[in-house]
């Protein structure tokens, strides 16, 4: 596997002058802060080797390389989900390729359905936690040491030191931010009530489809987190509304002003 993801590596090198230490992920709704990136350098995924092609409405595909402000950062136009049909090594083979092109941090966004009875969708959820309810997990099989360590630490899965800077961030915007456990589950469904429910019961505050499996492989690879949920419906008993993935969309755009400014603000002062 070493050996793929160096090639990818190495073709990504012939393309980019320079290769920040920040990358991003961003998620369902949230590919606007693209527009922010100054001075825009596009690689499609279909051009990249060994690189799989994401396959979900709303998400494009492609790695843009720019300026957030002052900052270098690497940014993906557009994640893989086990739900695709992909394996854990597929969906986190990118993850693999920014540890070999040296990225020291990892920011991911993505939209999540809420069970905190504290949270109101368009909420922006800053995670301090996960639990993974994955079938899979992508450090499963033979490890590499060359890789990562064989059992990793998951203790700080999410950086506290990046997760302090966000919330000075946040206060300072006058912005309403919540903390919160993420629920990583496969999909594709969207949650029955009853499942709402246990979530929140064993320590869930917002449950989606992706994002753990990343996380994973980014602390196995000893790079830094910072993660945040658009809480972009609600569900619980209680709840009657069901969601649909095109409403999903619109609250997580209607949120994107506030998400552009707190990570830009927050990849700038790291």
């Amino acid at each position: 596997m070493i050996d793929t993801i160096r090639q990818t590596a190495d073709y990504i090198r012939s393309q980019v002058e320079h290769i920040p230490e920040t990358a991003i992920i961003l998620g369902t709704g949230l590919g606007a802060l693209v527009d922010h990136i100054e001075d825009k350098q596009f690689i499609p995924y279909k051009e990249i080797p060994n690189f799989p092609l994401s396959t979900v409405e709303g998400h494009s595909g492609n790695l843009i390389f720019g300026k957030l402000g002052q900052k270098p950062v690497m940014a993906m136009q557009g994640r893989f989900h086990y739900y695709e049909g992909y394996d854990m090594k597929q969906v986190t083979f990118p993850i693999r390729v920014m540890q070999e092109l040296g990225v020291k941090i990892l920011c991911v966004s993505n939209a999540a359905g809420g069970m905190n009875k504290e949270f109101r969708v368009g909420d922006i959820m800053i995670i301090t936690d996960h639990i993974n309810l994955f079938p899979e997990n992508p450090l499963r099989g033979r490890n590499d040491d060359r890789l990562g360590p064989r059992f990793p630490s998951m203790t700080n899965a999410y950086s506290p030191e990046l997760i302090k800077k966000a919330d000075e961030v946040a206060d300072e915007l006058g912005m309403r931010v919540m903390h919160g456990v993420y629920v990583g589950t496969p999909g594709p469904t969207f949650e029955t009530k009853a499942e709402y429910e246990y979530f929140r019961i064993i320590g869930g505050d917002a449950v989606g489809m992706s994002t753990v499996p990343e996380v994973i492989v980014a602390n196995h690879a000893g790079i830094k987190v910072f993660g945040v949920s658009v809480i972009t419906d609600l569900g619980g008993k209680e709840i009657t509304v069901e969601p649909t993935h095109e409403e999903v969309q619109k609250a997580a755009q209607e949120a994107q002003p506030r998400m552009m400014k707190l990570i830009s603000e927050l990849v700038n002062r790291i």
